[in-house]
């Protein structure tokens, strides 16, 4: 009877075994050791520091802006410097080219300064500079600034200075073509007083009687000199978008000096100004000179760069503002 009971309790715990076995893990597994304060304090702590230092590059923006309007300030005291330096040299008494003798200035020297010249402009080799437009009225027309080389006439010291090239100014497209169809016709006009052309190719020299009398000196015309005023320059530093200058299709762009003085059969070293008399005929407007405070003048003035410079920084105290507004952090609402 007993060994009945026993075999009975036996078949019936293994129905029950899976319920001791997992209430018995879940009563004889091993708890985590509780956690110490300064241990939970440690963890939030490291990550709300290294979620700051991730939005540290929020304030570059603001250092880019703060630096460009920093740079606007040195700027505008270069400007102030620069328009100073060029006031004082017009200002200065004119130099005259026609009399400076063998021991006169260097070219280097005399940029900004005030030149007048006495001479006869070289017609036939001409060079147009452009295109460069102006505004009249509200109206813009599209030209060229014409630059001819200047013989001086011989001054007190009896000797005749180099040719000086000189920007006489602005003048419209068509004078380009007006002067291209000038220097074609003294070509042919050349041309035709040494010979003649027969109609079956030969060549042969004009007849003694349809020959005009030589003209001595004292009778031949000679032209007019005329008087230049014009400031000293230095060649254009054009933009990556300027095209190259091509004096072989006399294509020119910005003023080179250099390469415009060979392009005249003159010196790399010839001085070039630009014309700015005032003294201009109505009954021959062109070319227009250009006016004296053309070059006192940048197109970015100083006040336009102390205007920047306040768009700097109030644009880099906007971006810091809002930087340190998202790094700052949020404050818990207690319920």
């Amino acid at each position: 009877m007993a060994a009945l009971k026993i075999s009975r309790a036996v078949s019936i715990i293994p129905k029950f075994a899976p319920v001791f076995s997992s209430s018995s893990e879940r009563i004889l597994r091993p708890s985590p050791p509780p956690k110490l304060i300064g241990e939970a304090a440690v963890a939030p702590q490291t990550e709300e520091e290294r979620g700051r230092w991730s939005k540290l590059p929020l304030f570059i923006p603001g250092a880019i802006a703060f630096a460009l309007g920093t740079w606007q300030i040195f700027r505008r005291q270069e400007k102030i410097k620069m328009l100073d330096y060029r006031k004082g040299r017009l200002d200065m008494e004119p130099i005259r080219w026609n009399e400076i003798g063998p021991s006169g200035q260097s070219l280097d020297s005399l940029e900004f300064r005030k030149v007048i010249c006495e001479g006869v402009f070289d017609e036939g080799k001409a060079l147009f500079v452009g295109p460069r437009s102006r505004s009249i009225s509200g109206v813009t027309e599209n030209g060229y600034y014409v630059i001819s080389p200047l013989i001086p006439t011989a001054g007190k010291y009896g000797s005749v200075q180099q040719p000086i090239l000189v920007n006489r100014g602005w003048v419209p497209r068509d004078w380009r073509n007006r002067s291209s169809k000038d220097s074609r016709a003294s070509e042919k006009s050349s041309d035709s007083e040494i010979m003649d052309i027969r109609p079956n190719g030969g060549r042969i020299w004009w007849k003694f009687w349809s020959q005009k009398p030589k003209l001595s000196k004292d009778t031949e015309p000679r032209e007019i000199p005329i008087e230049v005023v014009g400031v000293v320059r230095g060649s254009e530093k054009p933009s990556i978008f300027v095209p190259e200058n091509d004096p072989q299709s006399g294509q020119w762009f910005y003023v080179n000096i250099p390469m415009m003085a060979r392009a005249c059969s003159l010196p790399a070293d010839t001085l070039y100004i630009e014309d700015v008399n005032e003294n201009a005929s109505a009954a021959d407007p062109y070319p227009v000179p250009k006016e004296v405070n053309s070059l006192i003048r940048y197109s970015v003035m100083p006040q336009d760069h102390l205007n920047y410079t306040l768009t700097w920084y109030s644009l880099s105290s906007a971006v810091t503002f809002m930087a340190f507004k998202r790094i700052r952090p949020k404050k818990k609402v207690q319920r």
